[in-house]
C-alpha cells in the first residue's frame, strides 16, 4: 500500500492549545477538518476567532484550505486522523485517558481501510498501542497495521509563547512500521520548518515526550528545595542563582509553582508504567511531593511575615495577582495558584483575584473562584504577586505595593519587583 501526502485529506481531533496551530498549519497546504465536540468552539473559531490566543484571526484566515467541524459523520471523509486530546490525571494522580479512549472509539466509527491515526497527546510508553488502537479495532472491525496505520508525534506545544510555535520546534515522529514512519515524518516535515526526528518506535516517541517535562519537573523541584534552605538562612535564592549561573553549564531554573497541563501532570503517567513494570520511581515521585506542596509552603511563609508585622491573619484581605498558570497566557489548566487561594481561604482570610489575562467565567467554572477587574489601593493587609504578567511588570514597585496598607506584606513569588521593594521572595 502506497501513501502519498498530495492525497493527504486531515483531521485534526481537539482544537485546544495543540489542536488549532496544528490544524491551522497544515491548512495552508493541506484539506483540513479542525474537529471538536464543543459546538461553541467551532463556532468561535467558525467566526474567525480564537479564545486561547494561540492563533490570530489574520493566521486563521491564512489557513485557506481548513473548515471545522462538530459533526462526526464530517470525519469520514478524512484519510488522516491526528489526535490532540487531554490526558489528564485523576483525583488519585493515576493517568485518565478517558478522552484518548472516547476520540479513539469515535475514530473506529470512521476510520477506513488504508486510513492512518496520528496520536499526539501525552502518555505512557506503550498506551498508543495497548490501549488507543485496540479500541479502534474493536468498534471498526480493522485490524491495526494491516488494515489501518497509526504514527505518535508528541506535541510539544508551549502556550503564550509567540516565539517558540509549531513550525519552529524540532517534532518528534514515528509510525507503526517503517513505510508508515517515514510518511509520517514527511508530513509533518511539510510543515515544521525546525525539521523532524524520527524516532525508531511509537514507543520510544512515547517516552521521549514524557520524560521532558519529567525532566524539568525533576529540576524545578531541586531549586524549589534549595529556595527553602536558602530562606531558612536568610539567603536571598536569586542572589545565589544569579552568582551559580556565571558557571557555563549551570542550568537557570528558578523556583516556583508548577502548574499547567503538562510538566505538573507528565511525571505521573511515566511513574504509572513504571509500578506497573515492578518499579518504584524515587527521584520523580519526590519531586512531585514537593511542587505540589509549594502552595502551602508560599502561605507558611506569607502567614509568618503577616505576625512578625502584628498583622490579624483571620479577616486579613489577601490579594492574588495572576491565577493563570504561566505569564501573558489565558491558560488556566492545573494552576497551581489555586492552592494558594484555598490555603488562604482555610486561615479565614478574604481572598481578591487579579488577572487581566484570564477568563472569569472560565475561573468559576474550573475553581469556583471569581476574580476583580480593579484592585482598591491601599485595601490589602498583603499582596501575592504569583504570575509576571506584563501588565503587572509595567505597574512597577510603587503601583502594586500602593494597593496594600501601610503595613502591608508584599510576596514576590516570580522575581518582578526589586529586592528591596519586597517582604518575601521565593
Amino acid at each position: 500500500m502506497s501513501f502519498s501526502l498530495e492525497n493527504s485529506n486531515i483531521a485534526v481531533l481537539g482544537q485546544g492549545y495543540v489542536g488549532l496551530p496544528l490544524a491551522v498549519e497544515f491548512g495552508k497546504k493541506f484539506k483540513t477538518l479542525g474537529f471538536d465536540i464543543n459546538q461553541a468552539r467551532i463556532a468561535e473559531l467558525q467566526s474567525g476567532t480564537d479564545s486561547t490566543l494561540e492563533v490570530s484571526a489574520e493566521e486563521l484566515a491564512e489557513s485557506t484550505h481548513i473548515s471545522y467541524s462538530a459533526n462526526v459523520d464530517d470525519l469520514k471523509a478524512c484519510n488522516i486522523y491526528i489526535v490532540t486530546v487531554p490526558t489528564p490525571i485523576d483525583e488519585h494522580k493515576k493517568p485518565d485517558l478517558t478522552p484518548l479512549i472516547k476520540a479513539s472509539q469515535m475514530l473506529g466509527k470512521v476510520v477506513s481501510a488504508g486510513d492512518i491515526i496520528i496520536y499526539e497527546s501525552t502518555v505512557y510508553p506503550g498506551a498508543t498501542e495497548e490501549v488507543c488502537l485496540p479500541e479502534v479495532e474493536k468498534v471498526s472491525g480493522l485490524t491495526f497495521n494491516k488494515d489501518f496505520f497509526a504514527g505518535y508525534s508528541p506535541e510539544r506545544i508551549n502556550p503564550g509563547d509567540k516565539e517558540h510555535r509549531v513550525i519552529n520546534i524540532k517534532k518528534v515522529t514515528s509510525g507503526s512500521n517503517d513505510e508508515i514512519a517515514t510518511f509520517v515524518d514527511d508530513l509533518y516535515k511539510s510543515i515544521i520548518i525546525a525539521g523532524t526526528h524520527k524516532a525508531s518506535s511509537i514507543k520510544v516517541a512515547e517516552a521521549a515526550k514524557v520524560i521532558e517535562n519529567t525532566q524539568r519537573d525533576v529540576n524545578i523541584a531541586l531549586i524549589n528545595e534549595l529556595a527553602i534552605i536558602f530562606n531558612k538562612l536568610n539567603i536571598d535564592t536569586l542572589e545565589v542563582l544569579e552568582a551559580a549561573g556565571t558557571k557555563w553549564n549551570f542550568l537557570p531554573f528558578r523556583p516556583g509553582l508548577v502548574g499547567g497541563h503538562c510538566i505538573g501532570v507528565d511525571p505521573y503517567y511515566l511513574t504509572h508504567k513504571a509500578e506497573s513494570a515492578g518499579y518504584h520511581p524515587e527521584m520523580i515521585l519526590a519531586g512531585r511531593r514537593l511542587n505540589d506542596n509549594m502552595g502551602s509552603y508560599v502561605v507558611s511563609q506569607l502567614v509568618k511575615s503577616m505576625l512578625k508585622k502584628g498583622i490579624q491573619v483571620k479577616d486579613a484581605n489577601v490579594l492574588v495577582m495572576g491565577l493563570t498558570f504561566k505569564e501573558n497566557c489565558p491558560d488556566l489548566r492545573n494552576t497551581k495558584v489555586v492552592d494558594i487561594v484555598s490555603e488562604l481561604k482555610d486561615y479565614n482570610m478574604n481572598v481578591d483575584i487579579l488577572d487581566p489575562w484570564c477568563s472569569s467565567t472560565e475561573a468559576e467554572h474550573e475553581y469556583g473562584l471569581s476574580t476583580i477587574k480593579d484592585a482598591e489601593s491601599e485595601k490589602y493587609d498583603a499582596v501575592i504577586l504569583a504570575v509576571a504578567h506584563n501588565e503587572f511588570k509595567v505597574m512597577g514597585a510603587e503601583a502594586i505595593k500602593a494597593l496594600g496598607k501601610s503595613d502591608s506584606v508584599i510576596y514576590d513569588l516570580k522575581y518582578v519587583l526589586p529586592k528591596e521593594s519586597v517582604d518575601i521572595r521565593l
